[in-house]
């Protein structure tokens, strides 16, 4: 009599695998692929809930790129370690800044509560000419239609749009860019190390593309902001337009801005420059155009031969989306994510040419089954070029 108590006829025992048997290769393959559709269910969902956090940290990446830059350009002058390059860096631009405060505050102060009287006043007036002619029924006071439209925006614009938001973003922004800007190779390495080791050459390359890029398109940034504000300053200031310091600081803060930050400008330019006269508005209309002009047709080309190429179509749709879901922060950081976005389509179709290519060279393998056995391979490579037929 056999000990196991298996072997006897009354106790069967099922050998198939079931359902639970994660070793049968077709449940393994069903799990496989209903993880990755619930883990990218998973994901949208926590990008949606967390934007405003992903945002601030994008914002972070862009603010290290400037200090980056910044570095490496002062690396061609000074051979310095990259960490003192840095705090010279940040401490260049607190100096700029501070200055300009310093020695035009008061101005600024003053022009800046005439400023937004001024305008308070043109769209008042603006709206009641509107009202007369018919155009616009019932209210037509300007601060209670700006309270309608601020009623339907959402609660994560709004909350970006307040003062306290603004401030804790603008830190916290700040704060990882120097992190990351005084040592950028830990967290690369950290990236790497998330990816599949046959993939890490790509990925390494197409990240440094995308730094490359980034530092590029904010650098031709920043000079199209320096330029935009100081010939707007000059030649306001020549033409008698009230404000013009004013104006030109916050025509060269909206150039980072693309299409929508020149719109904004121009139109409280020109604004000002009616509420001191016709002749002063028209002289507003000329400098705007005349200076949009010249940085489109000339810094603009200069900037785009060395970065990415983007056009005016596809920045002006971004920009409205990432406004419209996003608020304040996605518009002023749609142009970046665009720019990276591309430049990973662009590495991506790269590298499936490169492989198209490799297959293409690739002999063709006959096998040939002749009653149950496999006969030797034959290989038969294709011509490159010329016919088949010849």
């Amino acid at each position: 009599m056999s000990a196991d108590p298996l072997a006897s006829d009354a106790v069967q025992v099922v050998q198939e695998p079931g359902p639970n048997e994660l070793r049968d290769p077709l449940v393994r393959a069903e799990l496989k692929r209903a993880s990755v559709w619930f883990g990218l269910a998973i994901g949208v969902a926590l990008i949606v809930l967390l934007i405003q956090p992903l945002l601030i940290i994008f914002g972070g990446l862009v603010f290290a790129s400037m200090l980056d830059g910044g570095a490496r350009l002062l690396g061609r002058i000074l051979p310095v370690p990259r960490t003192l390059r840095i705090v010279i860096v940040v401490l260049l631009v607190i100096a700029f800044f501070g200055g300009i405060f310093y020695m035009t505050g008061v101005q600024i102060a003053q022009q800046a509560e005439l400023l937004r009287q001024t305008l308070e006043f043109q769209a008042n007036k603006l709206a009641h000419w509107i009202s007369d002619l018919g155009l616009m029924p019932g209210r037509s006071d300007l601060t209670g239609l700006l309270q309608q439209a601020l009623g339907s925006v959402g609660r994560l614009t709004s909350a970006v749009g307040s003062a306290i938001g603004g401030v804790a973003s603008l830190l916290m922004i700040v704060v990882l860019g120097l992190f990351v800007a005084l040592e950028p190779r830990i967290y690369e390495r950290g990236l790497q190390w998330m990816v599949p080791s046959d993939a890490r050459d790509s990925f390494a390359l197409t990240i440094s593309r995308m730094a490359t890029t980034m530092r590029r398109l904010l650098a031709g940034r920043l000079l199209g902001m320096l330029i935009e504000g100081i010939l707007i300053w000059f030649f306001l200031s020549l033409a008698g337009v009230p404000m013009a310091l004013l104006l030109g600081i916050i025509t060269g803060v909206l150039a980072f801005i693309p299409n929508i930050g020149a719109f904004i400008s121009g139109v409280m330019m020109v604004t000002v420059g009616f509420s001191a006269g016709q002749e002063t508005g028209i002289w507003a209309i000329i400098i705007y155009f005349g200076v949009q002009n010249f940085d489109g047709y000339v810094v603009i080309p200069m900037v785009a031969r060395r970065t990415v190429d983007m056009p005016p179509a596809l920045t002006l749709s971004s920009q409205i989306l990432a406004s419209t879901l996003f608020g304040v922060l996605g518009l002023a950081l749609a142009d970046p994510i665009v720019a990276m976005i591309k430049v990973a389509l662009e590495s991506e179709a790269e590298r499936a040419a490169k492989a198209d290519d490799a297959s293409d060279h690739r002999p063709f393998r006959w096998r040939v089954r002749h009653g149950g056995r496999h006969a030797p391979r034959t290989e038969f490579t294709e011509p490159t070029g010329g016919d088949l037929t010849s």
